[in-house]
């Protein structure tokens, strides 16, 4: 028998769709500096389709960057749980515009194998995430006749996830009271397949480098100075050959030492994910094969393991034709994505410790780290939180709680600060897919995906407010 919660949001799809197409031609990519005036459009945007949902208040919160939308839907019974929801607003940089299939901001419907897909940038990360909130809470009210939530709703949904969030762990500190929650449900993160029911249960942490080494002082003549004096880009090659051992693992001192290692039982429930991994290589991956840490499956080297990877070499001369020179400098970009208990901070002196015991003579190195990074996150797998998580993704998928499988997010964001700010647990809830080009040209959300993801919303409300409190 078809739910209430699933009625509501089917009988009132086009109002989600609208709300979409209208909220996703709204260029705010927080990362250019001529677009401000956008992202501060989509969080009037936001506003004004909050207040319109019903809730009684709604703020815009300025920070020194891109603006946050605060909202708050207080629950009229005594002692409820408060539940936040974080997002962001923001979206990525289109380029290249002409590997697009359709103008990235002018929403389109095109029909798939799994269901009707929209096109654009946003759709999944992280407007259409956020977008099935109001939904999933106008569903939660009908089927459940209620005039306020089971639990009082909150949502923080930032402006500069996309750059990094520099400015959101001052605003948490800064409006902790506001923000006073007793969990956190993140909606940045997404399922395995459409028809795979799945909760994210942690997020890796992010670090990173800049080397720059310096041979001569000036750009020589390769014939008059070749085979006499050290080349930076030569000693580069080297350096960044050695970041990996035989066994594919980061080489920098210490790198491991504070590594938690994974539990048999957490092992065990990654292998139940489906995973073809062929089929990723040809779909997502768009590569020839996989590699990475020995003794770990492809899945736990992209969600669960430290990794190190360069993100780009440069230096010399790259234009047209030969410029035969020996390049004064050369310079590489690096990024770590760290696992439980590592922190950010401690890999600076690891990557300038590691620089230092593979230079070679005649070579200086300016190893710059910026300060802050991000921490890896994770969820209790045991909380009465987590089953009521599951038991909501359960009901919107057809299927027992049990068969809700555990997944890993290898990417990085300020999850961690909520928890670290806040001090309330973390949930995921999201309702995007590995194949939808987030970040890429042609990002799309199964249109499906996001019904059930506010289904799913709608469901977790009240499994909030009936269970048991720690």
């Amino acid at each position: 028998m078809t739910s209430p919660e699933r009625a509501f949001v089917h009988a009132h799809l086009d109002e989600l769709h609208a709300d979409l197409d209208a909220w996703l031609r709204i260029p705010s990519i927080s990362a250019d500096p001529a677009r401000a005036a956008d992202v501060a459009r989509s969080a009037e945007w936001l506003a004004g389709a909050l207040r319109r949902t019903g809730f009684p208040t709604v703020e815009i919160w300025p920070t020194p960057g891109a603006p946050a939308v605060y909202a708050e839907w207080p629950s009229a019974d005594a002692g409820a749980p408060v539940a936040l929801v974080y997002g962001h607003h923001d979206v990525q940089p289109v380029d290249p515009v002409e590997l697009w299939e359709h103008p990235p901001f002018e929403p389109t419907v095109v029909e798939a194998a799994d269901g009707p897909e929209l096109h654009a940038r946003g759709a999944i990360d992280d407007k259409g995430n956020v977008a099935f909130h109001l939904l999933g809470l106008r569903a939660h009210l009908a089927a459940t006749g209620r005039d306020t939530p089971a639990v009082t709703v909150k949502l923080l949904i930032e402006g500069e996830e996309e750059s990094g969030s520099p400015h959101f762990a001052t605003l948490l500190r800064e409006r902790a009271d506001r923000l006073a929650c007793d969990v956190v449900v993140v909606s940045d993160t997404g399922m395995v397949a459409p028809d795979v029911p799945s909760a994210v249960v942690g997020m890796r942490g992010l670090a990173d480098a800049e080397i720059t080494l310096r041979g001569p002082a000036i750009d020589l003549h390769s014939g008059s100075f070749g085979g006499g004096v050290p080349n930076p880009l030569h000693a580069m090659a080297q350096l960044i050959a050695a970041l990996h051992d035989e066994q594919g693992r980061v080489t920098l001192p210490g790198f491991y030492d504070a590594v938690r290692p994974l539990t048999d039982r957490e092992r065990e429930l990654m292998s139940r994910v489906p995973f073809d991994e062929q089929a990723w290589l040809a779909g997502p991956a768009a590569s020839r094969a996989a590699t990475g840490e020995a003794g770990f499956s492809t899945l736990e080297r992209i969600g669960a393991r430290p990794t190190a990877e360069v993100n780009g070499m440069w230096g010399g001369y790259t234009g047209p034709g030969h410029k035969t020179i020996i390049p004064a400098e050369a310079h590489a970009k690096l990024t770590f994505r760290l696992v439980a208990d590592q922190r950010p901070e401690d890999v600076a002196a690891q990557v300038r410790a590691w620089v230092d015991e593979h230079l070679p003579e005649g070579i200086v190195a300016e190893v710059h780290s910026p300060p802050g990074g991000v921490s890896p996150c994770a969820s209790d797998l045991d909380s009465p939180a987590m089953a009521a998580l599951l038991a909501a993704i359960g009901q919107a998928f057809d299927r027992d709680p049990a068969e809700v499988l555990f997944t890993r997010e290898g990417g990085s964001g300020p999850e961690a600060d909520l928890v670290d700010v806040l001090g309330a647990p973390l949930l995921f809830l999201g309702a995007g897919l590995p194949t939808d080009r987030i970040h890429s040209p042609n990002e799309r959300v199964l249109l499906p995906m996001l019904h059930r993801g506010a289904e799913a919303a709608a469901h977790l409300w009240r499994e909030l407010a009936a269970a048991p409190r720690r």
